[in-house]
């Protein structure tokens, strides 16, 4: 398969991002401008290492957690553990790959892949 028949990672990488903004109540103006911002900084990352696709997903949904813990807090908040103090998921693994998961930073739970969160 050619480069040109593969989908565009990043364009993936924005609507599981997005998809888990939506469902977690914490999309707005603000949180996709970040979630652009990102894509915008990880398209030439990507154009200068072609590898750096498999990873692009992950660190995407991580600079969007860092955009948004500035701003609105902690993002997205753990609801798949017993823990009753809120906290926040984690992707794994930490420096992306073919598979980042959400994490419960507590618990260590796979709680969901990325684009896999639930209302």
């Amino acid at each position: 398969m050619s480069a040109s028949d593969r989908p565009d990672a990043l364009l993936t990488a924005r609507a599981l991002v997005l998809h888990d903004l939506e469902v977690t109540g914490a999309a707005s103006p603000d949180t996709v401008s970040a979630l652009e911002e990102s894509v915008t900084t990880r398209r030439w990352w990507t154009s200068q290492w072609a590898e750096g696709r498999l990873y692009v997903a992950g660190l995407i949904a991580q600079d969007v957690q860092d955009a948004l813990l500035e701003s609105h807090g902690r993002w997205p908040l753990c609801r798949a553990c017993d823990q009753l103090d809120p906290h926040a998921m984690y992707i794994h693994p930490e420096l992306g790959g073919p598979d980042p998961t959400w994490v419960c930073e507590h618990s260590g739970i796979a709680v969901a892949p990325l684009g896999g969160l639930k209302r």
